[in-house]
């Protein structure tokens, strides 16, 4: 363990503000609002607890606008503000905030705001009382996710209490951990679908799934071709809002599988025996694999979904007689015909490959765990190099190398070794990794 338990202990007690901020948060870019005082203000003006507003906003794109593009679902912003057939969270932002559409899809202020007021407007309706009561505001969080169905909402909901049950610390805003008890309400008597539990249903062809169907108008019964090829898709969007857009009768796409960042969880929508609609010209002879996320943002590609995706991957390829090899696992833009970018640059595919051929490519001296909250994984080994992603609180990492660079001071400790994650796609500094030595022991340099 790192130094010694009481240090860790001390650490675990300390307020991001008390670390580095060049170390440990993330600069905010030239241009770029404050979303850390962006929540507070939207929370004190709409009267909606802050960790509600933040923890909406971290499930659904980890606090990041990606520059005002579109999700899948055609969502906007930090608060993924939607504007299609059955969700109308842009519209009626506006119209609560007076606030135009342009603005709210490009400014993140304005886009934290407006979600903001739409809770406010379902809090007014939920007739809550007690705001200060963070439980009582699941069936709000839940109407906010106009999710397909009373199960899909309840994944949305249980999600967002997942996260201010763990806190934030990205983006440079944070919150600390609460645990809270949910009042379910209405939807205590919905089955939770999306959770593995008593009431479960078993996936049609994969066993670790949950067994949640797409609409019967997004998909085509049967194939017209044998199946041969295995494609990797990113969702442009949360879990429960790609599950819930798959069951929409207006999205007209769907794929056979979903897999969740935080843990792996699988949702099977679409039986392998029928034709989903993901990639165009390929549909009848793929099956498609989807996975949390933005492709612009690694954080969301966990070892937990590459493991439980290549798991995936390899029983079906068992099942099936398909090679597991490139020419037969693809991703959406290798595919023919198709316009699309995912699963992009930041998708791991030699440590994928590696784990869906059943090989370990994480020999344990390289694996690691970090401590500290917000922490920064930088593009090089300097404090002026960019964030490509920030640790949220201790995790597990795969070094491949070290290198020595900029010379970082945190909490009595000074270390010039940063650290190269291979999953993460950039370098931390030493500091923050749970082992005693300044440059870790058994991990070559770079």
């Amino acid at each position: 363990m790192r130094k010694t338990a009481t240090i860790l202990l001390a650490v675990g007690a300390l307020a991001l503000t008390a670390l580095p901020s060049n170390a440990a948060q993330p600069p905010q870019p030239t241009g770029q609002p404050d979303l850390a005082s962006a929540f507070q203000t939207a929370a004190a003006k709409y009267d909606v607890p802050r960790e509600v507003l933040v923890g909406v906003g971290f499930a659904e794109t980890h606090l990041d606008g990606h520059n005002g593009m579109p999700s899948q679902a055609n969502g906007y912003g930090v608060m993924h503000l939607v504007a299609n057939n059955t969700n109308k969270t842009m519209s009626e932002a506006s119209k609560l905030t007076g606030l135009p559409v342009a603005e709210l899809t490009k400014d993140d202020t304005s886009n934290i705001l407006g979600a903001a007021a739409v809770l406010d407007a379902y809090a007014d309706q939920a007739a809550l009382q007690d705001r200060s009561d963070l439980g009582k505001w699941y069936s709000v969080i839940a109407k906010y996710s106009h999710s397909a169905d009373g199960p899909t909402a309840r994944l949305y909901a249980d999600e967002v209490y997942r996260v201010i049950a763990r806190g934030v610390s990205t983006a440079g805003v944070s919150t600390e951990p609460k645990k809270v008890t949910p009042d379910l309400g209405a939807y205590a008597n919905v089955s939770p679908l999306g959770t593995k539990s008593k009431s479960s249903v078993q996936a049609a062809d994969y066993p670790g799934a949950i067994w949640n169907p797409a609409c019967t108008c997004n998909y085509a019964v049967g194939r017209t071709q044998a199946i041969t090829t295995i494609v990797i898709h990113v969702t442009q969007g949360s879990y429960a809002g790609t599950i819930s857009w798959f069951k929409d009768p207006a999205a007209q796409v769907s794929a056979h599988y979903v897999v969740r960042s935080s843990d792996g969880q699988i949702t099977q929508m679409v039986a392998e025996k029928d034709t989903a609609w993901h990639a165009r010209s390929a549909n009848p002879y793929a099956i498609g694999i989807e996975h949390e996320g933005f492709i612009d943002q690694p954080s969301w590609f966990t070892d937990a979904m590459y493991r439980s995706s290549a798991a995936l991957t390899a029983n079906i390829a068992d099942r099936r007689g398909i090679p597991k090899d490139r020419n037969h696992i693809r991703g959406h833009s290798e595919m023919p015909g198709n316009d699309h970018t995912d699963p992009g640059p930041n998708w791991n595919w030699n440590y994928y490959m590696q784990l869906v051929n059943g090989g370990d490519p994480n020999p344990p001296e390289y694996n690691f765990t970090t401590w500290g909250n917000g922490v920064n994984v930088r593009s090089g080994p300097h404090l002026t190099d960019s964030v490509v992603t920030t640790l949220a609180g201790p995790t597990q990492v795969f070094v491949e190398c070290q290198v020595q660079g900029d010379t970082v001071t945190a909490n009595g400790y000074t270390n010039n070794w940063w650290a190269k994650l291979r999953d993460q796609n950039g370098y931390m500094t030493n500091i923050y990794i749970d082992d005693p030595n300044a440059k870790l022991p058994g991990v070559p340099d770079c």
